[in-house]
């Protein structure tokens, strides 16, 4: 016998996690089954981030980035509050070393308010040094509703009330395939989930695969003209002497030629200060070491023209960051553009996340969150940064879809 669900969820990150949560309180009648390919749950980015609470800072107002990043913040510190997860709210200095950074940072301002932030303060070098003592700056912008948490004890407690739903969790069960499959009356109706420990049948499937969710679309024929290509960045810890220099979060301007932040210092919610990451391509989507390659995963990201499209205008600054990735002062020197006096020896070798990053065929970087829809499956193509953030805001958002689509009974 063939265990029968309404809604089987692919993927155990947050994102995951939160639209289980989601539909299981909006339609609690629902028999909704999580497969995770891994051991643990939270075990690519979720579990590999820096812990930021973002404020929406970053995003094109109107975005669903910039919408359910500011919802969903909100709605996290009520969850962290409700379920003992630890969080507070650390501020974030955005800090200009250049003149060439001000109009940038003054754009950045004006985005800021656009999406909807309090508080924000354009501050000069005596502020800069009141609120980050050993912090050096043109100018800066002080974002005081950023914050941190621990997405990985998130991940976990989101689990727990999926759990205390009814819904059902099962670690270890890697999607092998995806078909549409008749009912006895004849009509295709039911997915049939192949999975590495057996088969279940599903009204309807909600993939949020994160680092595979290409792949997984693909066995629904229905790929789209995305594919993830895997970004690795490394983190550097200070050494507890050395942890006094950095108070909460110390970013630096973005520059909109290139997709990521830049190497920023973060304290986290236990402590510790990470420095970084810088970005460079992953050779393997789930190695998060150096020398970690698959070849297939290599070969993926390496024959696909939006790739080098994407490259062509990057090489420079795609050079420096592989140039940051090995060296250990090249890494220092760009950090001590904000902290002077920072020092090497003052530097350990820290973690690294992987980051899923969408791209078009034409070289395009998909910058908001993206889903895509056929019969009786939802995917989540792209959740990048500040999906963690935003999580319980993208799993309403799916629950509500879900419910809809799926025609699911919902709470009243």
């Amino acid at each position: 016998m063939t265990d029968r669900y309404d809604v089987v969820v692919v993927g155990g990150g947050i994102v995951g996690l939160a639209t289980a949560y989601a539909l299981l309180a909006r339609s609690p009648r629902t028999s909704l089954l999580l497969l995770e390919k891994e051991t643990r749950l939270a075990a690519h980015q979720t579990g590999h981030n820096s812990g930021v609470l973002h404020s929406g800072l970053y995003y094109q107002p109107g975005s669903l980035k910039a919408r359910l990043c500011r919802e969903g913040k909100a709605e996290a510190e009520r969850f962290a509050d409700a379920h003992g997860v630890p969080w507070r709210r650390t501020g974030k200095l955005v800090v200009a070393v250049d003149p060439s950074e001000l109009p940038r940072l003054a754009a950045l301002r004006e985005r800021g308010l656009a999406n909807g932030l309090q508080g924000l303060e354009d501050v000069g070098p005596e502020r800069i040094r009141e609120i980050e003592p050993h912090v050096a700056g043109l100018r800066a912008l002080w974002v005081p509703e950023t914050g941190i948490t621990d997405y990985e004890r998130f991940a976990l407690a989101l689990a727990d009330e999926v759990r205390a739903c009814g819904g059902t969790i099962v670690t270890g069960s890697r999607v092998t395939g995806l078909r549409r499959v008749a009912d006895g009356g004849g009509t295709a109706s039911s997915w049939l989930v192949s999975t590495s420990d057996g088969t279940r049948l599903a009204r309807g499937v909600v993939a949020c695969a994160g680092l595979q969710s290409d792949r997984v679309a693909r066995m629904t024929g229905h790929e789209g003209s995305e594919r993830i290509v895997p970004f690795r960045g490394d983190y550097y810890r200070l050494r507890p002497a050395a942890r006094h220099l950095v108070r909460g979060l110390v970013y630096p301007v973005p520059d909109p030629a290139f997709p990521f932040l830049g190497v920023h210092f973060t304290r986290r919610i236990d402590g510790a200060v990470w420095a970084g990451p810088n970005a460079v391509p992953a050779l393997a989507r789930e190695g998060y070491r150096r020398t970690d390659v698959s070849p297939r995963d290599l070969a993926a990201w390496l024959t696909w023209p939006g790739f080098w499209r994407m490259a062509a205008p990057c090489v420079r600054t795609g050079l420096e960051e592989m140039w940051r990735d090995i060296s250990k002062g090249a890494f220092l020197r760009s950090l001590q553009r904000y902290v002077p006096e920072l020092r090497i020896e003052d530097m350990a070798f820290g973690p690294s996340g992987i980051r899923a990053q969408s791209l078009a065929a034409d070289g395009r970087l998909v910058d908001d969150f993206s889903l895509g829809e056929a019969e009786g499956i939802i995917h989540v193509r792209n959740a990048p940064s500040p999906a963690a953030t935003a999580s319980l805001a993208i799993g309403q958002m799916l629950a509500e879809r879900t419910i809809e689509r799926f025609g699911l009974p919902a709470r009243r």
